[in-house]
């Protein structure tokens, strides 16, 4: 039978009373527990009924007896496996829970090259021995888009660490219009993977003009902290996400883009596959199949709207639409 995370936290529970032998349990005893452990959690308690439903249900997951027994007094029940070497801890793993793991193995093998995931390089090997789930053999069935060769890997771990213990960072960068390097003092905030390219976001206090700035992490060149006072920020970085494609963000407003889909094949990968969390649903119209997204246009939004070629159109905002079509035609001058 499945087993849900708040049962088998429930379960642990009654286990740890079960094989505790230095005092003798009662149901309300074994009850008190179990509810003093969810409230960590801040998980709901249960009651009486729950209870002996885990009872029964831990007998028949797990292969064991639970018995009651009287104590000192006649009229006091206690309980205790019947087995008292026993404990659910002690378990194998069975073949559908082998499975499980197996497949979280193989995602987890995906993350080894990032710097902040070493752990995995050496959690991996330990887990398959342990769980006897070799999987040297085993053929890979899952993929992810990382990019292993990707340079700047390797300052996600201190800019990770400067993030969660608030430190400052002096950072050698050479952006993508100079051939010169700078130096800038740099207060991290957020990181974030967009297109198989890591950014970190923070402040740059040379830019007073801009709350927000953000470093691509291929062009750091390197990076020391200082001791300088962090800049506290209470960005709520969904929300900052939330209305733009990408990762760059500009003063400016919130646009709704209308845009006609030309073919029904599209129209069908566009609904499956939204361009953003706001856009409308799909309706047919005499020209094709109309849609729109909320977002702020920036340079993320034009590069997605141009990879679909001539098979959509952007109809509003105008400058937008220009802005595209002064693209296709410098295209259209390159290949004819």
């Amino acid at each position: 039978m499945p087993v849900n995370r708040n049962a088998m936290l429930r379960y642990q529970v009654i286990d740890r009373c079960l094989c505790n032998k230095g005092r003798k349990w009662t149901w309300k005893d074994i009850l008190d527990e179990v509810n003093r452990s969810l409230e960590q959690e801040f998980i709901e308690g249960v009651g009486k009924t729950t209870f002996f439903k885990d009872i029964i249900d831990m007998e028949q997951v797990f292969k064991t007896t639970i018995e009651k027994f009287h104590g000192d007094s006649k009229k006091i029940i206690y309980y205790r496996y019947e087995d008292p070497e026993f404990s659910i801890r002690k378990q194998p793993i069975n073949e559908h829970e082998a499975a499980q793991f197996k497949a979280t193995i193989q995602i987890l093998s995906r993350f080894k090259g990032l710097p902040q995931f070493e752990w995995v390089n050496e959690m991996i090997p330990m887990l398959e021995t342990k769980l006897g789930l070799g999987s040297s053999e085993e053929k890979n069935i899952i993929s992810f888009d990382n990019n292993e060769d990707y340079r700047g890997l390797e300052h996600i771990t201190p800019l990770f660490n400067a993030i969660m213990y608030k430190r400052v960072l002096r950072v050698i960068y050479q952006d993508f219009k100079s051939a010169v390097q700078y130096e800038l003092e740099f207060h991290p905030y957020h990181l974030k993977q967009h297109n198989s390219r890591w950014f970190v976001f923070g402040k740059d206090p040379d830019k007073q003009h801009l709350d927000i700035s953000n470093l691509a992490l291929d062009r750091i060149k390197a990076i020391a902290e200082i001791e300088v006072p962090y800049k506290n920020n209470d960005i709520n970085w969904e929300e900052y996400f939330s209305d733009i494609i990408g990762v760059s963000k500009h003063n400016a407003p919130v646009e709704e883009v209308k845009i006609l889909i030309k073919d029904e094949e599209q129209a069908s990968y566009i609904a499956t596959k939204p361009l953003h969390h706001t856009q409308k649903m799909i309706r047919k119209t005499e020209h094709g199949f109309e849609t729109s997204i909320k977002v702020i246009p920036n340079y993320e939004l034009k590069k997605l709207i141009l990879s679909f070629g001539e098979r959509i159109e952007i109809i509003t905002p105008i400058n937008l639409r220009n802005i595209i079509g002064e693209i296709g035609k410098k295209i259209n001058t390159i290949y004819n």
